[in-house]
């Protein structure tokens, strides 16, 4: 399924991508566009947690990558920090769009707002690592429902 086709769910008032895998741990998705090619980006509860977005910076392209490693950072009202990659490959692209206006992830962490590609090189053994298919909504709820518990968020 192509980007522009992606499946939503909606939890309690969040839009969630149900066509893409998430790291539970950093809330980066990772959208797997071709064999070579993997979109990545912030789930909304992972913007929403960082809160108001003031600038974002990526590594250079053609930097190898771990999984779990910086692609890049993140200032913001709430949080400053890594991004870390949910995959290890090569970084192809960084959306110049979320450089210039670091709000896009708010707005849209699907679609416009995005972060950066990568070319995969162990990617069927990670994505199993990921959060995928129909546990995607059980665990965005239950980590919603313990954000809340913990005044992370509002409820």
């Amino acid at each position: 399924m192509s980007v522009e086709e992606a499946a939503y769910a909606e939890v309690d008032g969040y839009r969630v991508a149900v066509e893409r895998s998430y790291d539970p741990d950093t809330h980066v998705w990772a959208c797997v566009l071709a064999p070579d090619r993997v979109r990545i980006g912030m789930d909304p509860l992972g913007v929403e947690t960082s809160g108001t977005l003031a600038q974002l910076s990526f590594l250079p392209l053609g930097t190898p990558l771990r999984r779990g490693q910086s692609f890049g950072g993140l200032e913001a009202a709430k949080f400053v920090g890594p991004l870390t990659s949910p995959l290890t490959g090569v970084l192809t692209a960084c959306n110049e769009a979320v450089l210039n206006n670091p709000g896009l992830p708010e707005v849209d962490p699907y679609e416009e707002g995005w972060l950066v590609e990568l070319a995969p090189t162990a990617m069927d053994t990670e994505l199993a690592m990921l959060v995928s298919g129909s546990d995607i909504v059980p665990w965005f709820t239950q980590r919603l429902a313990d954000y809340r518990l913990k005044g992370v968020i509002a409820q």
